[in-house]
């Protein structure tokens, strides 16, 4: 018989009660397959296997309380943490009512609010990063006193989960380097069933072993353990949870599960597992063993594990049946939690005047200040990036003049608020944005810098399925305010295909963010503000060529500065044409005007600058084609499938009755920015290239 000290202070109660959630899991995962076959519901994939250690992990954790993100085998541990098997069921059946996500995610993608486990998603390995920054936020609001803005606990954990075939991805070792350097309590538990689908374990980790892979990471506590047992996991858990609460270090657990079931319904492992494995496996069952234990200690007789059992199987069938009784969400409800139904930016209240003071100053001036008031303004306000801070190593700022990024827009930020708002992260994109998403779930409001458009791409997943999803697929429980600022464009000799791309039509497509491309300094400056009070993603694009320009210059605006988005300026009146741009692209577009009024063949063209992108303000492209009769539609991507196709869809369905003309369009090549300067001329458009345009659709 196992001691009390060997029971790590559980007791009988306590062992019978994991008896229950570990079969109730199982339970649920049966029911679900059957409900499955019958057609009633559409997806299952189960937690089997992985019972003991999960329920371990929620006990040892306190719920709540800590931070859980998930993967789709943690059923345990959300029943454990206080999911009901109804609530589960009602995952599974798509129902509105389903309070995961209200129908708008496959069953097994959990979250709660209630008890802090973040909106699960299905692509593997994103939860990581945002971990790293949920367990960030938590310690910088504490270090901040943020106590009256932010609800956090001093000794708090973050619990991920993971499967062994996701410590492949790259954002595990990018999370787990940011965690180990700042040691945050995060807790990465690795349920280890030796599958990744089909993959076996040595395929996808050299070795076989990833707690023998991550030994050289300084302050990380490592511990194994055989995640069948409930008993040995909640005393590796207990140690793991009481490092993390001491701020000693992130821990990892490696847990040595099984998988008794394919990797979904979707999946038959009796195609790549031979028999033999799998009865081999059959006899590590947590849920037949850990009964035997209970009988063989005294703690339960086998009546009282049959009454249990019985008693659990009648509870997950009646929560079955009245799931499988309620209805889906409404068609109408598709667009419900896109964006925020609270704060809408393109309302008046983001609509406000001016209050001019001082000399004409550059975008990148205007930016900084606006940065600066906000932060003074709102002290939840962080800002992180590659070079953003004046230096990583304080001891020197008496003796350098500091960097605050490549085009120093957050130069003295740091000196002025502190490293703790201010700081480098890693040269890693996704680690920026994945940590943004982590800070913004908890009540942060991050402002992180990509360098360079180019470099945006390996943020992009955490972009595009992460943080502009979240608020959409948890049903508005979950939020992820973040704005992400970064450079674009050519017209900088030397930029190449590395330096000058732009590409925010594969932003605009994407749901639940905003896009933001101010073209000169007083626009950036109230789009900012707007974009940090407002509550939705913002990608916030700042071209670089008109960074120092004197045509873009403005007197500083004031504090309270905002232009709303999906307002587009008419940057000039006319009758003849109206030309649809945006960017470096509207100061081309008045020059080819000026141009072609200097060559004598003027033409009354109105030039509208649309600002924002997403929204885009299709009002006032309209009203001007309806005056007008001809538009051209300018813009610096590439000329298909860009942006400025989108804008002529539109137009042709909305104002295809009064156009006298064709909808033309100037924009780049379609190839990659060249470095030479006759490259580069010859693919972004031109001021001759926009004059000619202008001319032969002016005569049409």
């Amino acid at each position: 018989m196992r001691t009390k000290e060997e029971r790590f202070g559980l007791t009988s109660e306590d062992l019978r009660s994991i008896y229950r959630t570990m079969y109730t899991s199982r339970c649920i995962d049966d029911r679900e397959m059957a409900l499955k076959r019958q057609g009633k519901i559409f997806f299952q994939i189960s937690g089997a296997g992985h019972e003991a250690v999960l329920v371990a992990a929620a006990l040892a954790t306190r719920p709540g309380y800590d931070w859980y993100f998930t993967y789709y085998r943690d059923r345990a541990l959300c029943l454990q943490l206080g999911v009901t098997p109804y609530e589960m069921f009602l995952e599974a059946v798509g129902a509105a009512d389903d309070p995961a996500s209200g129908g708008r995610q496959m069953p097994s993608h959990f979250g709660s609010a209630k008890y802090n486990i973040p909106s699960a998603s299905s692509p593997t390995g994103t939860q990581f990063l945002q971990a790293t920054g949920c367990a960030e936020a938590g310690v910088l609001a504490a270090r901040l006193g943020l106590e009256d803005l932010v609800v956090f606990e001093r000794d708090e954990v973050v619990l991920v989960c993971t499967g062994d075939g996701t410590t492949s991805q790259g954002e595990f070792w990018e999370s787990l380097n940011t965690a180990s350097n700042l040691k945050l309590p995060v807790i990465y538990l690795i349920e280890d069933n030796e599958y990744a689908i089909s993959v076996p374990v040595e395929v996808n980790t050299a070795g076989g072993s990833i707690s023998r892979l991550v030994v050289g990471f300084p302050d990380l506590l490592i511990r194994e353990v055989d995640g069948t047992d409930p008993v040995a996991s909640y005393g590796v858990m207990s140690e793991a949870v009481a490092y993390c609460r001491e701020r000693r270090g992130p821990a990892l657990v490696h847990a040595h599960v099984v998988r008794p079931y394919s990797h979904s319904m979707s999946d038959d492992e009796r195609n790549y597992r031979p028999e033999s494995e799998r009865e081999e496996e059959s006899r590590r069952d947590p849920i037949r063993n850990f009964g035997l234990f209970l009988a063989q200690e005294g703690i339960a007789t086998e009546g009282e594990l049959e009454a249990i059992r019985e008693e659990v199987d009648r509870v997950v069938i009646e929560a079955a049946d009245r799931a499988v009784q309620r209805p889906q969400p409404a068609p109408e409800t598709v667009y419900d939690h896109v964006y925020s139904p609270d704060v809408d930016p393109t309302s008046a209240e983001f609509d406000t005047e001016p209050e001019f003071e001082g000399d004409p100053t550059t975008t990148v001036d205007l930016l900084n200040a606006c940065l600066q008031e906000e932060m003074e303004r709102d002290r939840r306000m962080v800002v992180f990036g590659q070079d953003v801070a004046d230096l990583s190593r304080e001891r020197f700022l008496d003796e350098v003049k500091g960097k605050g990024g490549v085009f120093k827009v957050t130069a003295n930020l740091q000196r002025r608020f502190g490293s703790e708002r201010v700081y480098n992260s890693p040269l890693a994109e996704a680690n920026i944005v994945g940590r943004a998403i982590g800070m913004a779930l908890r009540g942060l409001k991050p402002v992180v810098e990509i360098q360079f458009f180019d470099y945006i791409w390996p943020a992009f997943h955490q972009l595009r399925n992460e943080m502009a999803a979240y608020r959409w697929r948890s049903n508005g429980s979950f939020t992820c305010p973040v704005v992400v600022r970064t450079t674009y464009g050519g017209y900088l000799t030397g930029g190449a295909l590395y330096h000058s791309q732009t590409g925010a039509s594969l932003f605009t497509h994407t749901p639940g963010m905003h896009v933001v491309c101010p073209s000169n300094a007083l626009d950036a400056n109230g789009l900012l503000r707007t974009a940090i009070r407002c509550d939705d993603p913002v990608l916030f694009l700042e071209h670089k060529h008109l960074y120092r320009q004197p045509y873009a210059k403005s007197a500083t605006p004031g504090p309270n500065f905002m232009i709303p988005f999906g307002k587009a300026s008419i940057v000039l009146p006319g009758d003849a044409l109206t030309v649809v741009t945006y960017g470096a692209l509207v100061e081309r577009t008045r020059k080819a005007l000026r141009q072609l009024e200097k060559e004598g063949r003027p033409v009354d063209a109105e030039l509208i600058d649309l600002r924002t992108l997403s929204p885009l303000d299709m009002e006032t492209v309209a009203a001007s084609v309806r005056r007008t009769n001809k538009v051209l539609v300018a813009y610096e991507d590439a000329r298909s499938f860009g942006f400025g196709a989108e804008i002529s869809a539109r137009i042709a369905d909305h104002v295809f009755e009064w156009l006298d003309g064709p909808v033309r369009r100037v924009a780049s090549t379609d190839t990659f920015v060249g470095y030479a300067p006759q490259l580069e001329n010859a693919i972004l458009p031109q001021v001759e290239d926009l004059a000619a345009a202008i001319s032969e659709l002016a005569a049409y």
